[in-house]
């Protein structure tokens, strides 16, 4: 757990938090974050939600990543295409069989090379190898996974992506908010932020009783207020 420091910030802790929960929980921009603390009687810029966002945001992505239980054995790969400075580029993402976020990578191609270094980060990452894959039928995956030399089922079967395919629309919904990504980096960064707040909120409710997702909820939040710890 990575401590906080809040010194010589002008605003308390739980302003700050409050405006980097709402911006990286919900499809919102700066300036509707900006909005919405006006109307709690806070007098904030967006310049200023955003600098709070880039400073703060890393940290308890972070903190948040580390209190995440093992991910599964199962996992989905798959690439949505982007568009930056009017060049596509293509992001890579992994999840596995729970709809857990387990890592992403902004590529200016697709090609094995580029799934190949998806493979790499996620068992550096993971600390295991899978014990199912799952990809549409792109040959770049088997391609990747033959070099590393991975024993993993391969499924390419139709529809048995929609996992991985589904869990694009989250970033498609901020990708239009924000007006595109606007530099690769950029992009990944924001991502990583984003990917930890969503799989520290992220909850199949349809499957669950009014009661324990309430349990849920409240323990959720318990968690995202404890990587708020400050120094």
């Amino acid at each position: 757990m990575t401590p906080i420091s809040f010194k010589r910030h002008r605003f308390p802790p739980e302003v700050i938090q409050h405006a980097v929960w709402l911006y990286a929980r919900f499809t919102l921009s700066f300036r509707d974050v900006e909005d919405l603390l006006v109307e709690r009687g806070i007098d904030v810029s967006n310049e200023t939600v955003r600098r709070w966002f880039l400073k703060f945001g890393l940290l308890i992505s972070g903190n948040l990543r580390r209190r995440r239980p093992r991910a599964s054995v199962r996992w989905h790969l798959d690439e949505m295409v982007i568009k930056i400075r009017g060049r596509k580029h293509w992001l890579w993402r992994a999840v596995d069989d729970e709809g857990e976020v387990l890592d992403f990578l902004v590529q200016p191609r697709r090609c094995a090379r580029s799934a190949r270094r998806l493979l790499r980060k996620l068992l550096k990452k993971q600390g295991f190898a899978p014990k199912r894959i799952t990809t549409d039928k792109l040959k770049s995956y088997a391609i990747a996974i033959r070099k590393e030399r991975l024993t993993a089922i391969h499924d390419q079967r139709l529809r048995a992506n929609n996992r991985a395919e589904n869990s694009h629309q989250p970033v498609r919904r901020r990708e239009r908010n924000q007006q595109r990504f606007k530099s690769p980096g950029s992009a990944q960064r924001f991502l990583s932020i984003h990917a930890a707040v969503y799989n520290a909120f992220y909850v199949q409710r349809h499957l669950l009783s009014r009661r324990i997702f309430k349990a849920f909820r409240a323990e959720t939040f318990a968690v995202w207020n404890h990587g708020w710890l400050a120094a």
